[in-house]
């Protein structure tokens, strides 16, 4: 595998593809020798093909070779198997397609550090150390075998198996007194399409983490915000930004989540009610994964608006000070006239200026940035809204939401 080579702030600069959270590892090397991926993860259609048909068409093959693709003796035949075909034709394409744009729109990210002056010249060498680590990891071998252990030890043997796997005849699985008898097709589902789901998916939670710990080792800089910036976080509202990249992320949640209920819908007789918990959850899960890293700088923003109020709140006060004696007690030059004088406009800008520190918020978080997201993980959902109400229904009680 290739080790990432050391990465200096001057040269982020220059090259704005130096930072990226998914340029790396060994799946992706793996890609690119393989002709599935470039240097930039151009390519995204043939790994899309190439992945979601390995873990689908064997499934569709092997059904069929069993009789249960359609008919058979199952309650749940293959290709009424929602959840199945969600998993591996939508959100898997998701997560790969969520690499693609968390690159495109996250590699200018850290570049901004820089260009705005965030870290002082005594601390770029922290910064880089920052980033030089979390290179490291992105590229580790261990980690992705760490992984793929995992994801047998614990997420095919015990959660695919204990909760995953539904309770009635399926083409995969029959039920029975020591457990679920898997068929020809089901082992290949469970040992297979299910571990290659679950490894992009702990992968992207890897990928996560390794985010989640750049950010706080930059908190711990002492960064150089400005109260006054009009952002209203010191400087830091790129940040807000990068939850856009993970939309496509969020997609992928959400529909894993829908297939998984719809199946319990159709099958065991349950309601979308019966599932708020399960929604509730994931929508926290998600906003706490993407928007939670970012609290981070909270205690470096409360501190640059207290100093900010304060600093302000001095020069304000000696400003209308001035302006009061200046114009409301006689001591303006009887040459000089109110109308079109520059003393005016100070003070509206100054007031401008005190109202954006007043108003700074503690985390470069916003609030259509948040909206967007739960509605990204939402969105998959919501079509099961009609197996409760009628599609005229379902519209009016969107619009009067709405408007």
């Amino acid at each position: 595998m290739i080790s990432p080579a050391p990465v200096s702030g001057d040269r982020l600069l220059r090259d704005p593809q130096d930072f990226s959270l998914v340029l790396g590892g060994p799946l992706f090397q793996l890609m690119r020798r393989a002709h599935l991926s470039d240097d930039a993860l151009q390519l995204v259609r043939q790994r899309i093909l190439v992945l979601s048909l390995f873990a689908w068409l064997p499934l569709l093959v092997l059904s069929a070779l069993d009789g249960q693709v359609l008919g058979g003796r199952a309650a749940v035949p293959f290709l009424l198997d929602l959840d199945v075909h969600i998993r591996f034709l939508v959100a898997l394409p998701l997560l790969i397609v969520a690499e693609l744009v968390v690159h495109q729109r996250m590699r200018f990210v850290v570049k901004q550090f820089l260009e705005r002056h965030l870290i002082p010249e005594r601390a770029r060498t922290r910064f880089d150390a920052a980033i030089v680590s979390a290179f490291r990891l992105r590229n580790s071998v261990l980690a992705e075998v760490l992984l793929i252990a995992f994801v047998y030890g614990v997420g095919v043997l015990i959660v695919w198996r204990h909760y995953g796997v539904l309770e009635a005849a399926t083409w995969y699985a029959t039920p029975g007194a020591g457990g679920s008898m898997l068929s020809l097709a089901g082992m290949w589902y469970g040992y297979v399409s299910v571990p290659l789901f679950q490894f992009l998916l702990l992968r992207w939670y890897f990928r996560l983490a390794i985010w989640a710990r750049f950010l706080w080792q930059v908190s711990r800089i002492d960064l150089r915000l400005v109260a006054t910036h009009p952002d209203r976080v010191g400087g830091l509202g790129f940040l807000s930004n990068t939850v856009y990249a993970f939309t496509p992320l969020a997609v992928a949640h959400g529909a894993l989540l829908a297939g998984m209920i719809a199946n319990r819908i159709f099958y065991r007789g349950a309601t979308l009610l019966d599932f708020k918990v399960e929604i509730a959850v994931m929508l926290i899960f998600l906003l706490c994964v993407v928007l939670g890293p970012l609290l981070v700088f909270a205690p470096q923003l409360a501190q640059a608006k207290r100093t900010g109020n304060r600093e302000y709140g001095t020069l304000a006060q000696r400003y209308v000070r001035e302006f009061d004696t200046k114009w409301l007690r006689g001591a303006a030059p009887a040459e000089e006239p109110l109308v079109g004088s520059a003393d005016i406009q100070s003070l509206a800008d100054l007031g401008n200026s005190f109202e954006v520190v007043r108003s700074m918020r503690l985390a470069p978080v916003t609030k259509e940035a948040l909206l967007q997201l739960a509605a990204a993980t939402l969105a998959p959902v919501v079509p099961l809204a009609l197996t409760m109400m009628s599609l005229e229904e379902l519209l009016k009680k969107l619009l009067g939401i709405v408007f």
